[in-house]
């Protein structure tokens, strides 16, 4: 560790936010601090452990920015660690979002469970987040055959099935009452909040109508609704005041992990729960803050958040523009006390565990590093293709962190039509991706990870050439049987691997997951029909311009009929060339 004495010496004790660099310059973690100079100084003036020692081994340098207040410092620190990535800070491992139940306030609104909700709050009932989506899809699906809502998006010009088994009021061909469209969002809001009553009482009528009729199937089957319907609602009474809806967090620390459990409070029910136990850093309510800045990135804020005395409300108020509260007693003070219980019973059940893999990983990253002779290893990006025989190439890249994904960063990418083989597909994404790092907008990984021998070797380091990049290489080589046999180097080196170790492991799961990857993008183009795919496959194309396309067009036939010159009406004359080309393979 180097001495920083001098430095820190002059660091001033105003807040702040700081970065910490390794020796090739690469900021390795961002923090936030009140004092600048007391919170640089405990990093190197006490006895450390776990994350923390590594990250202070690993630090060659550092560098501050001086803020007016914290608030502004915590902002910079969010800000630097979106644009950096730091290999310290802390990583939300799960890539989804929780989703959520919408009902639309369209004239023949619609139900459906939806993702993506971010923080805007839109002119939609939103309902959740459902942390189980099968939960979230049965009460959709429930509700869908209770009430006779619109199904189709866009709505279509023929009665459909749906309209035949009652299910749907024919929106599109039949006048329907405004009064009766506003009294089924009533009573769908009001279950949707947590009362029961109206859907209950449709739900026995049908029951016994269908009971009367002889039609057991059904009725056993609304009798199962029911049942649901009554366990849920067990489950999720905690006994508050109906008109509470807040989320309420809380934490605890042991041996360098630290769990957090989040509660989602929703008409004074407990309408779900989280828990991530993610290895920490020595301070607690700063990594707390930073997961709940991610966390609520992927979802919408609530509009209440409950804390314990620990955590800097006032920071948090400031940030998100909402109320946080800490509650001091009474049965807000109990639940509380319930979601600290809730977390130390998840780092009970899971801690070992954790720790077992942990030493596992970096005693493979160690290996690794031994093995290709790397002064570190914590970044790790690999690359596959798939294709539909032999034409409409699609590329997927996944980036591991110390052998972990990291999904927010996994890329695809559309391959442009005179591409014919594997091998210029490779060459294609690879210099597609490694030109964002020549240019500054993605950083480099410290080793490229290779679906493949010699022949993607040689891709890849012919493409690096071009760049005037050095990253190390490896290629995970097949046998006859498609099963990775061996490991080779940039060199073309057989690297002595054991095919037992936990190494071997952790490689062929990087090599299955970018296979996976690729595979699904393809599926997903495939499975939205033959014109719609196409126009997935063409780079330049997206969701905008193919709609439009769709929108003029309308057939496949009539898109290959038109000249290059009306395509580019709608997307420019070089995407409409790429267009023309993929058109001819089909």
């Amino acid at each position: 560790m180097k001495d920083f004495k001098e430095k820190l010496s002059l660091v001033p004790t105003k807040p702040g936010s700081y970065q910490m660099k390794n020796k090739d310059g690469v900021i390795i973690y961002v923090g936030k601090a009140k004092n600048l100079q007391r919170r640089l100084r405990s990093y190197f003036t006490r006895t450390l452990t776990g994350k923390t020692k590594m990250l202070v081994d690993d630090i060659d340098d550092f560098e501050y920015i001086v803020t007016s207040s914290e608030l502004e410092s915590l902002l910079l620190e969010i800000t630097l660690i979106k644009k950096y990535d730091p290999k310290y800070n802390i990583l939300l491992r799960d890539d989804k979002s929780y989703p959520y139940i919408e009902l639309t306030n369209d004239k023949y609104p619609t139900l459906k469970v939806v993702r993506n909700v971010k923080r805007k709050r839109n002119k939609n009932h939103l309902y959740g987040p459902y942390p189980n989506v099968s939960a979230a899809r049965k009460t959709v699906n429930m509700i869908h055959r209770i009430y006779p809502l619109r199904k189709c998006d866009p709505i279509k010009k023929e009665l459909c099935l749906y309209y035949h088994i009652h299910e749907c009021l024919g929106y599109c061909q039949k006048e329907v009452d405004p009064t009766l469209i506003e009294e089924m969002k009533k009573e769908i809001i009001s279950f949707l909040k947590g009362d029961p009553t109206i859907v209950t009482k449709k739900i026995e009528k049908e029951m016994e109508k269908a009971s009367s009729s002889m039609n057991y199937e059904k009725a056993l089957e609304l009798k199962q609704m029911l049942e649901d319907i009554h366990t849920t609602l067990r489950k999720q009474k905690i006994d508050l005041n109906h008109n509470y809806n807040f989320d309420m967090v809380n934490y605890y620390t042991d041996h360098n992990y630290l769990s957090i459990e989040i509660f989602f409070i929703r008409e004074g029910l407990l309408f779900g729960r989280h828990n991530e136990i993610i290895s920490s850093l020595e301070d607690p309510e700063n990594e707390v803050l930073e997961y709940l800045i991610q966390f609520y990135d992927k979802g919408m804020i609530p509009h209440e958040l409950m804390v314990p005395s620990a955590m800097d409300s006032k920071l948090l108020e400031g940030y998100f523009g909402i109320k946080v509260n800490t509650p001091q007693k009474g049965k807000l003070k109990s639940l509380l006390d319930l979601a600290y219980e809730n977390a130390k019973e998840q780092m009970e059940l899971k801690e070992e565990t954790l720790k077992r893999d942990d030493e596992e990983r970096e005693k493979a990253i160690l290996e690794l590093q031994k093995l290709l002779q790397l002064d570190s290893l914590h970044r790790m990006e690999s690359f596959d293709n798939s294709h539909l025989f032999g034409t409409f190439y699609v590329g997927g890249m996944v980036v591991f962190d110390d052998f972990l994904p990291n999904k927010d960063l996994y890329r695809k990418y559309k391959i442009s039509t005179d591409v014919k083989d594997d091998l210029s597909a490779m060459r294609e994404v690879l210099y597609r991706r490694y030109f964002k790092t020549v240019m500054g907008e993605m950083a480099p990984p410290d080793l490229i990870v290779l679906d493949g021998g010699k022949l993607q070797i040689s891709v890849c380091k012919e493409v690096l050439d071009s760049l005037k990049l050095k990253i190390p290489i490896i290629g995970l080589v097949k046998d006859k049987n498609h099963r990775t046999n061996h490991i080779m180097d940039s060199n073309y080196h057989v690297l002595e691997v054991s095919k037992d170790s936990k190494l071997f492991l952790f490689l062929t799961r990087m090599q299955e997951e970018v296979h996976r990857y690729a595979i699904t993008y393809h599926r997903n183009i495939k499975s939205k029909g033959a014109l719609s795919s196409i126009l997935d496959m063409v780079p330049g194309i997206g969701e905008v311009r193919k709609k439009e396309l769709l929108k003029k067009f309308g057939s496949l036939k009539k898109m290959k009929e038109a000249s290059i010159e009306e395509i580019s009406e709608v997307v420019g004359k070089d995407v409409a060339k790429s267009l023309k080309e993929y058109l001819k393979e089909v």
